[in-house]
């Protein structure tokens, strides 16, 4: 028997739904794999790797599913010919994408061309304020968008409504805090002592910025040679990410010279490293929402500014701002609490995903889930087709492929000519009037 919902309140059995997560790159596969894994128990859990030039490797796979709550066995890596078989012959109630935005559109199109389409959920993996138009265009043929807090649904609700891409919105705790909150009573005060500083790929992305980075983290190590600064990395040596990364930080200190030993580069999971941790430094990576749900300090560099670019402005007014004299000194600190309800720890009771997705599934299973918007853009097929070949790289072998890097390729590079003279032109504008003064 069905579960019959109307807004939170619950008449008869919870229903029995199988949910699939499918996901390929590093942050996205940890996402998935924890959000799936936060759905109740009672649920058919599983998730299925997707196979593409960018999938995460054998390690980045245990380290992304030993926190989720997903057993190993529930885990499976697929090509897309496989995963449309294996969707076909054990059908899912529930599908949650999470991937970038192309290979997301691509997936929808799969889905929505099942027998019996599920469900379709999508998300983000981290920290997503500012909303973007990008991320709501691309993720359009979905049902049902995850966020993870307050703040994230009311700036994702108001940019839909200006836009007119509509969504149905839902909160879900963002898994990382969730198993945060979990290892809490892990932490041993007296063990303590590291300084953990979470990299991003693409966060700074020019190499002065990324290289004086490098030079704080050798200058924290020099100042107390009792403590270790942790660099946790993303991702080993010659392992994918959801974004490429020019300049690593393991090659960045060896630019500097001799690496003093108390300076160690990590790739154990976020939550081992933090174990051991008095403070965690980062510029925007989402394990700053680790590092507080588990009361770790945290310092959220602004000495490269704070922009949409470096993903910070969520921080502002949270109190955990500072910059390189604060990190030097050791001046980590907690974020408010009004910040902290609003960004990511709100209460968990606020979450309604699992309730929005058990509606979702009850109009499906009545045949009344509504038809998905799957929108292509301009370019129409070979558009379709350029966006699976952009994800799948070689392993997209379609004539349709073959076409659309023939006709993309030059086109992209025309269209991104004129936009490059285009910003010039603004530039110069903008300028004009600043020099004649």
């Amino acid at each position: 028997m069905t579960a019959e919902v109307t807004g939170t309140t619950r008449r008869g059995p919870a229903p029995r739904i199988r949910i699939v997560g499918i996901a390929d790159t590093d942050s996205y596969v940890k996402w998935t794999a924890a959000l799936v894994g936060s759905a109740p128990e009672h649920w058919n859990r599983s998730m299925r790797i997707l196979d593409t030039p960018l999938a995460v490797s054998a390690d980045q796979q245990r380290a992304a599913l030993a926190t989720s709550g997903l057993p190993g066995g529930a885990v499976a890596r697929v090509g897309l010919d496989r995963l449309r078989r294996s969707l076909l012959d054990d059908p899912p109630d529930v599908v949650v994408l999470g991937a970038r935005g192309p290979l997301v559109r691509v997936l929808a199109r799969l889905l929505a061309d099942l027998p019996a389409r599920p469900v379709i959920v999508t998300g983000l993996p981290g920290i997503s304020i500012p909303a973007t138009r990008k991320a709501l265009i691309y993720r359009r043929g979905a049902d049902l968008f995850v966020v993870h807090s307050h703040r994230e649904r009311t700036e994702f609700a108001a940019l839909s409504v200006r836009t007119g891409i509509r969504h149905r919105f839902a909160l879900a705790t963002l898994p990382f805090a969730k198993a945060a909150e979990r290892a809490r009573d892990r932490r041993h005060d007296a063990d303590a002592t590291d300084v953990v500083f979470a990299t991003q790929a693409v966060v700074p992305r020019e190499r002065p910025d990324r290289l004086r980075l490098a030079e704080m983290l050798r200058r924290l190590a020099l100042a107390d040679s009792s403590r270790r600064v942790v660099v946790k990395l993303r991702a080993a040596e010659g392992e994918h990410q959801t974004h490429v990364e020019r300049d690593s930080f393991p090659d960045l200190l060896r630019s500097l010279g001799a690496t003093p030993e108390n300076l160690v580069v990590s790739t154990e999971p976020m939550q081992s490293a933090l174990d051991h941790a008095r403070g965690l430094v980062t510029i925007s990576s989402t394990a700053a929402i680790e590092a507080i749900a588990r009361g770790i300090p945290v310092l959220a560099l602004d000495t490269f500014g704070v922009s949409p670019a470096l993903i910070n402005v969520v921080f502002e007014g949270s109190g955990v701002l500072g910059g390189e004299d604060d990190l030097l000194a050791g001046r980590f600190r907690l974020p408010t609490p009004q910040w902290s309800r609003e960004n990511y720890l709100h209460d968990g009771a606020d979450d309604d995903w699992v309730a929005d997705v058990e509606r979702l599934v009850g109009l499906r299973r009545q045949g009344l889930l509504a038809e998905p918007v799957l929108h292509t853009g301009r370019g129409g097929r070979l558009r379709l087709a350029w966006e699976r070949k952009t994800v799948l790289g070689p392993m997209d072998r379609t004539p349709a492929g073959r076409l659309a890097v023939v006709v993309g390729v030059p086109a992209r590079a025309v269209v991104r000519t004129v936009q490059r003279a285009r910003r010039r032109v603004q530039v110069s504008r903008s300028a004009g009037p600043m020099s004649s003064r």
